[in-house]
Formats: structure tokens, sequence, C-alpha cells
């Protein structure tokens, strides 16, 4: 019998520790920074802080099912900016900040809605709960693939396209706070067609606020004050949770009209601007301007937003 080609395995020989191949053993055994590591650990944290509140929720203790989820958006808020602070940013880190934001601002939200009021519906209720988690997935899948696209116009950056699946999942147990408050619980009906109007602001195109053109810089003469405004605001989330989070989500959907408006206001003043200036361009489609009426109701619906 013929023996084997040496060629045949010398590719299955070849291991981490051959010296003629030492970019394997630093490719296996680089080591990861720890600043790398503690963004990731926030967000684990907050991963299993919604995977509680399902629990919680099937147990029928609402009030700390709740706690969990507004605790997981906390830790949402602070991931990110932990990573910033000490570069710890990656890709993994990315993919995995939109898995928990799927299970904590979709799954568990919808989840907590069916056990306290959405099952006297049945299979309605069910669909409706379904509605919202796949909104707050189609959400997030939308914002990651729209991240390396070009903005359509220079302050776009500042808007969300579409309600944030952190403020989705908190705005939308609102008629779960009201319950704790007191107030008589609404109609299984009601509930159900708040739930689904926020899970389609969610995938919408609307424009919404984000914060980003805000100047954070506090000057030294009101460091102090911001210190006391913080802990004030802290301690009336501790110790008035459902009212704050109540008048926080009034708030909140109040304010969806003033961020069209301005983003709209901003658009009219972009336009007029550019044309006034004679300038003509070539674009790409994603980054051409509307040649229609800006009136229009097509163009009231960006096509891409940051």
């Amino acid at each position: 019998m013929a023996e084997p080609a040496r060629g045949c395995y010398i590719g299955a020989m070849r291991t981490s520790d051959d010296p003629e191949y030492p970019e394997l053993r630093r490719r296996r055994f680089r080591p990861i920074p720890v600043r790398m590591l503690v963004p990731n650990v926030i967000t684990l944290l907050a991963i299993c802080a919604g995977l509680t509140a399902i629990r919680l929720a099937t147990e029928g203790r609402m009030e700390l099912a709740v706690g969990a989820i507004v605790f997981a958006a906390v830790l949402d808020g602070v991931d990110g900016r932990v990573a910033r602070l000490i570069k710890g940013q990656s890709r993994f880190g990315a993919e995995l900040d939109s898995l928990a934001d799927f299970v904590n601002f979709g799954v568990a939200p919808g989840l907590i809605l069916y056990f306290w009021q959405l099952h006297d519906l049945n299979n309605v209720g069910w669909i409706a709960a379904m509605v919202f988690a796949i909104s707050g997935s189609l959400r997030l899948a939308r914002f990651n693939a729209a991240i390396d696209e070009p903005s359509k116009y220079p302050f776009a950056g500042n808007f969300f396209t579409g309600v944030p699946a952190p403020a989705g999942a908190l705005t939308v147990l609102l008629p779960v706070y009201l319950g704790f408050l007191g107030v008589p619980m609404p109609p299984a009906t009601l509930t159900a067609f708040y739930t689904v109007l926020i899970a389609f602001l969610m995938v919408s195109r609307l424009p919404v606020f984000s914060g980003k053109s805000m100047r954070w810089r506090v000057p030294p003469e009101m460091v102090l004050p911001a210190f006391v405004s913080a802990v004030l605001f802290v301690a009336l989330l501790i110790a008035y949770p459902w009212q704050i989070l109540s008048v926080g989500s009034v708030v909140y959907l109040c304010s969806l009209p003033l961020g069209w408006k301005s983003y709209r206001d901003q658009q009219r003043d972009f336009i007029s601007r550019t044309e006034t200036a004679g300038e003509t361009r070539t674009a790409s489609p994603v980054e051409r301007f509307p040649t229609g009426d800006i009136h229009s109701d097509q163009d009231n619906r960006p096509t891409h937003l940051n």
C-alpha cells in the first residue's frame, strides 16, 4: 500500500506551538485589556436584570419586575459612557449591547404587560406583546445597519429615527405605573392599543431628540447645584418611583411633536440656505436632498436619521 503524501496532513499537524507559525500563538493567546471587559460586564448585568424582570412578572411581583427594567435602563445608559470614557469600545460590545436591548426593552416589557393585563385578551393580548417585542428588534436592527451610512443632513445626528428602545420600554409601561398609583385599570383593549402604538413609534421614521446637540459642560459655579439636583432626582425616584416615571413618560410623549417640528424647521432652513447659496451637486441616493415639495407627506418621514 502506498504511503500517503506528507502534504495531506501537514495542515493538520500545525499547531500554535509550531515555531514556524508564531502568528498563530499571538492570535490565540493575545491578552485582552481589562478596560475592554468592564463595559461588557455592565451589559451582562443589564441582561441579568431583564431576565430577572421576566421571572418576577411570571411570579406576579410586578413592582419588582418594573424596578428591574428601570435598573436595566440605568445600566444601559452607563455601559456606553463607561466604554467611551475608558476607551473600551469593541465590536463585540456593540453586538452584546444590542442583544441586551432586545431582551431588556423588547421581550421583558412585552411579557410584563401580558402577565399584568393583556392575558385577559388571550391571543389578541399575546399578539400585542409580540408586536412590541418584534418592533424593538426591528428598531435595533435598523439602528445598527444605519450606523455607517452617511447622514442626509448635517444636523440629522441630533435625532433618532423613531423612539429608542429604552425610552419605548419605559414609556409602554405607563399603564402599569398608573395602576401602582391606584388609578383604575384601563380596559385591556386600550392597553393593547397603547402597546401597539408605542411599538409603531419605535419602528416609525419619526425624528426624536437624541440630546447629542446639548452642551453637557457645566460652568464652575454650577457644579455644586448640579450635584444637588442629581442627588435630589435620585432621591425622588427612589421615594416616589411611580409618580416620577408616570410624569416622565407623559412629558416624553408630549415632546415627540416638538422633535418632529424641530427637525422640519432645521430641514427647511438648511434647504433654503443651500438654494440661496446656489449650491448644486450630484449625490448618491442616500445623500441626495429631496427634489419634491418639502411639505409633502412623503418628506415628513426622512429616509435616514442617525
